[in-house]
């Protein structure tokens, strides 16, 4: 007996999607800028193309969604069976309806009929099918998308595919919308590299790894195509991107929260919506080793924030509006956990700036200024503590400092570092550290919390975390046979770490963009944007018009 039903938010990012460690440097390369520099003033206005800089998650890689190209679940190039809309819920992409098991084990899709692919070939269950299983067969190859609990697909007749399970597994179905699909008449795994070919609204005329991506319109695609007909992403360093959009050559820049306040002639600054957190891990563990699975032996703890006294008024006693104004320009608001927009969100709501009351609570633990210079003291040892964040995001770098200067009210000294990522994986065992998250997977629950990833996998639970309820907790959310039990057990989940302030939760940050004045990149469809490195304004751009025509 199958139950049809409809299925709210789970996720569009899985486990290895959602570190902040994948930020990537990116180099100032102007070559694929120069030749649009060559535009006249009349092409630069055209009717039908557009420059744009929307960070760096481009050239992370293949473009092939069987590699994990494009992961996100834009359907940008290559549409997922079902896709996010702006009121945060899922809807058809390519499928047009979809059932769901009683016991939670197999999902079958109904999918719309009438598609081609962009090069002629008509969409069938076939091509479903050929996707997830050449996923299957080389699992290592996607380390974007995990089908390792799928024991077979199916294709139907023509039109319905049916998974199965080997066993429940609740965050399958957002599984379906990260994954695009190509066809199985004309996958080419080399070509796809550079060229894949998708049902998308937008078909790759040419790619130059960390240089350039231009996209045309699908002049078939099946919702209709884009108005805009020629799109070229350009890949250069943030100050060169403002750089350019200052002279007129970009139509579309992504800037960090810290350039929210400034002004360019012919544009105007967008503050998009998002459940991209900026947080800070704050050690759980006292000083001590342990022995990974790897066999390695890793220092882990910290003495200072170990003490769930200085992790609680950090929590309740800094100001975080005022961290917000002085490090991003106010862009951004004061964040008390993941998100409270989602189905699956229970954040703890709270006051912050509660200064006598921190000031009390670190007291009654013992942390006592008896120096009089302003850090307190506990058994000799000063309330300090070191954070790090990425070299080449002065942004986490800002907020860190805005964090530390609003600190020493409470007296407690934090030391803001720079290093590379491999220094923070190693550092993030013993001392705090700026994290970026946002995507609407509770899987985020999973990886920062369940207490056997310390230490065994990068940037997970990086606080070092461990509470046997919660962990018993995840584990009934991930295996549940029904949306209504997984929800409420990953609710419960929150609640009770909570309690134990493992993360100092800091903003909930606003996507800040330049946009040209003659364009409109339709608010309306934009969806809440998860943490995708500028990536995720593109989920809309088959609605976005030129204004001047």
């Amino acid at each position: 007996m199958k139950k049809k039903r409809t299925v709210f938010l789970w996720a569009l990012v899985i486990l290895g999607v959602m570190m902040a460690g994948c930020a990537k440097k990116s180099g100032g390369n102007q070559a694929a800028l120069e030749g649009e520099k060559e535009r006249t003033a009349e092409d630069a206005k055209g009717k039908d193309s557009i420059v744009c800089y929307v960070g760096h998650g481009f050239w992370d890689g293949s473009l092939d969604p069987v590699k994990g190209g494009f992961s996100y679940g834009y359907g940008f190039i290559n549409n997922g069976l079902v896709r996010i809309n702006a009121q945060s819920e899922y809807e058809g992409d390519l499928a047009e309806s979809w059932e769901i098991s009683e016991d939670s084990l197999v999902y079958t899709y109904k999918l719309k009929e009438g598609i081609q692919f962009q090069n002629g070939v008509d969409f069938t269950a076939e091509d479903v099918v050929f996707t997830y299983e050449t996923v299957m067969a080389d699992q290592g190859q996607n380390e974007k998308v995990d089908l390792s609990k799928v024991e077979k697909v199916e294709a139907e007749g023509k039109y319905t595919v049916k998974f199965t399970l080997r066993e429940p597994f609740s965050p399958f179905f957002d599984i379906t919308a990260q994954l695009g699909i190509v066809p199985k008449d004309g996958y080419d795994s080399a070509a796809f590299d550079k060229m894949p070919i998708g049902t998308g609204a937008w078909k790759v005329v040419q790619y130059d790894a960390e240089q350039q991506l231009i996209v045309e319109a699908n002049e078939n695609y099946f919702e209709g195509a884009p108005e805009i007909k020629r799109v070229t992403f350009v890949d250069m360093d943030n100050e060169a991107a403002f750089s350019n959009a200052q002279s007129g050559q970009l139509d579309v820049v992504m800037v960090q929260p810290s350039y929210a306040a400034e002004t360019i002639d012919g544009m105007h600054m967008e503050k998009l919506e998002t459940m991209d957190v900026r947080n800070i891990s704050l050690p759980c563990r006292e000083p001590g080793t342990i022995t990974n699975a790897r066999g390695e032996e890793i220092a882990v703890g910290n003495p200072v924030t170990s003490d769930k006294a200085v992790r609680k008024a950090l929590s309740i006693g800094i100001n975080r509006q005022e961290i917000i104004d002085n490090a991003f320009q106010g862009a951004g608001r004061p964040a008390q956990g993941w998100t409270s927009n989602l189905i699956w969100g229970n954040t703890k709501e709270y006051e912050d700036s509660k200064t006598e009351e921190a000031q009390k609570l670190l007291e009654a633990s013992g942390w006592k200024d008896e120096n009089g210079d302003g850090i307190r003291e506990k058994d000799g040892m000063e309330c300090a503590f070191e954070i790090y964040t990425p070299s080449d995001e002065q942004d986490r770098y800002m907020l860190a400092a805005a964090l530390a200067e609003n600190a020493k009210k409470l007296g407690i000294a934090i030391e803001v570092k720079q290093t590379t990522w491999d220094e923070i994986t190693a550092k993030s065992y013993s001392q705090g550290v700026v994290w970026g998250f946002g995507q609407y997977s509770p899987m985020v629950i999973d990886n920062q919390f369940q207490s056997g990833h310390f230490g065994n996998q990068a940037y997970s639970n990086p606080s070092g975390y461990q509470n046997k309820a919660v962990d018993s907790l995840i584990a009934e959310a991930v295996s549940a046979n029904n949306q209504k039990d997984a929800v409420a057990a990953w609710k419960e989940t929150q609640s009770i770490y909570a309690e134990d302030y493992p993360y100092l939760y800091l903003v909930n940050i606003e996507h800040c963009y330049f946009i040209s004045d003659r364009l409109d990149i339709s608010i309306d469809t934009q969806i809440p944007h998860p943490h995708g490195h500028g990536i995720p304004i593109i989920c809309n751009m088959k609605d976005w018009t030129i204004k001047e025509k």
